[in-house]
Formats: structure tokens, sequence, C-alpha cells
């Protein structure tokens, strides 16, 4: 008995799986190496942690800071020399043998 020629449809329904497969492989490749937390985008991720830490050390020293000028303020025992330099300031109190020297702000 001859063997009957496989017909067009035959061939395509057994070529969809493999195909069907290694469009989700492909799939999921290119979303492994171009999206949004791809390969590629690591790198921005890692600029990204190295900027963010920086900016916490910043913060935390800023805030050790006001941490300090609140401890001068403690209602128990207040640091005089540091009472006496706010309400100067925020007041613009000046004693009539004083001078003032303006300095830079930001400093």
């Amino acid at each position: 008995m001859a063997r009957a020629r496989p017909t067009l449809r035959d061939r395509l329904g057994a070529a969809a799986v493999p195909a069907a497969a290694a469009l989700l492989t492909l799939y999921f490749g290119a979303n492994a190496v171009f999206s949004e937390t791809g390969l590629i985008a690591w790198g921005g991720y890692r600029a990204e942690a190295q900027a963010l830490a920086a900016e916490a050390a910043r913060v935390r020293a800023a805030r050790s800071a006001l941490q300090h000028r609140v401890k001068l303020l403690d209602p128990r025992r207040i640091d005089p020399d540091y009472a006496d330099e706010l309400v100067r300031d925020r007041l613009g109190l000046v004693r009539p043998d004083e001078v003032v020297v303006p300095l830079p702000s930001g400093g």
C-alpha cells in the first residue's frame, strides 16, 4: 500500500504546537531582557540604588543635626547660649554694644 501524502492541513497542524512553543519562548525571552525589570534595566537600578543610598546618608546627617538642636532645647535643661542665639536670630535683637556681621546663608 502506498502511503498517503500529508496534506497542507496536516502539516500545519503538526507545526502548530512547536511554533506556538517557539513564539512563547521568544516572548518570555524578550521580556527577560527588555522589560522594566529585565537585564538591561539592572544597570539603571544599580545607579538609582547608589543615588538613593547617598540621599539616605544626607537625610541621616540632617536628622542627626536636628536631633542635636532639639536636645539643646529640652525644657528640663535648655542651653542658654543656644536659646539666646535663637531669640536674637528670630527677633532680630541686638544690644547697643554689639556689632552684627551678616554671614551668607547656607554655610
